[in-house]
């Protein structure tokens, strides 16, 4: 029991009565009125210091099974974990093979349904958040097919989790998905985030587009980040996520750019330069990377 003695009497200095009492909510984007639980697990995936992240994307089984670069998770993508500021993965592969203390935060794989033999817009809801909660994920990811065939359900799959997210305090990530007959111009980005946001997702993922991607970001009233897409070249990636910070992203979620890479741990640090340290492409590559040995 408490020594009454202990009690703070008689010293108003102690008080510090005329000092405003401090509440700091997390400083993104759209963060401000999120439950505290919300915004310490956005806490997580956004580095506080420059409200931006570097997720590594490793949730392409889910539909397309073994994926070049993804085919021993242990081997590939467990030494690259230090340097990711989450980790975007299925629980499957959560539990059986991510370290529990690798300390990484988990953006779990919440949709599916089709693989890649069928119509991919036509996901359902694959997780639920309780089991999420029990993975001690920092957010939870759903794809949304906006000019889908199955827009509609998919856009369903996400409002569905947004109700669950308040009851958990989990985020929810949208991922705008799109398909081989859509441009992805900023008209188009602009439309699909935008519904995103709207409906009530917490951070949004998209692509970039060369022309107007700052006015894709600018009306998206919560953080958006980069979807890497394909395997480009080490600069060429490097130079589109540059680009995408500077106009506005809060940073990259990037896969097959990174685990497909022929040094998959320079170009991880790589982006990490990009996205933290606004460091230059060029500067990005040459602090990282070693010169190619020439063939024999």
């Amino acid at each position: 029991m408490p020594d009454l003695e202990d009690r703070t009497e008689g010293d108003p200095a102690r008080f510090a009565a005329s000092v405003p009492a401090r509440s700091e909510a997390f400083p993104i984007k759209g963060c401000g009125a999120l439950d505290w639980g919300m915004q310490s697990r956005l806490a997580r995936i956004f580095r506080p210091s420059t409200r931006r992240t570097v997720m590594l994307a490793i949730d392409h089984g889910y539909f397309q099974g073994p994926t070049t670069g993804l085919e021993r998770i242990d081997l590939s993508i467990v030494p690259l974990l230090p340097y990711a500021d989450a980790l975007m993965t299925t629980r499957g592969m959560v539990r059986s093979t991510i370290p529990p203390a690798s300390g990484t935060p988990i953006v779990l794989r919440a949709s599916g349904g089709p693989s890649v033999l069928r119509e991919l817009s036509d996901e359902q809801i694959a997780v639920g958040m309780e089991d999420a909660a029990r993975i001690n994920a920092s957010a939870v990811a759903v794809q949304v097919f906006i000019g889908g065939e199955y827009e509609t359900q998919s856009v369903h799959n996400m409002t569905r989790l947004v109700d669950e997210s308040q009851r958990y305090g989990i985020p929810v990530l949208a991922v705008t998905a799109v398909g081989k007959e859509l441009t992805r111009d900023a008209r188009y980005l602009r439309l699909a985030t935008r519904i995103c946001a709207e409906l009530g997702a917490h951070v949004v993922k998209t692509y970039y587009c060369a022309e107007g991607f700052d006015t894709v970001t600018a009306a998206c009233p919560v953080p958006l980040i980069m979807a890497g897409g394909k395997k480009l070249a080490e600069l060429e990636a490097l130079t589109m996520a540059y680009r995408a910070v500077e106009e506005g992203a809060a940073g990259v979620d990037m896969g097959r750019n990174i685990f497909q890479s022929h040094d998959p741990a320079a170009m991880i640090r790589a982006v990490g330069a990009v996205v933290h340290e606004s460091a230059k492409p060029q500067a990005a590559y040459d602090q990282f990377f070693r010169p190619v040995p020439a063939s024999a």
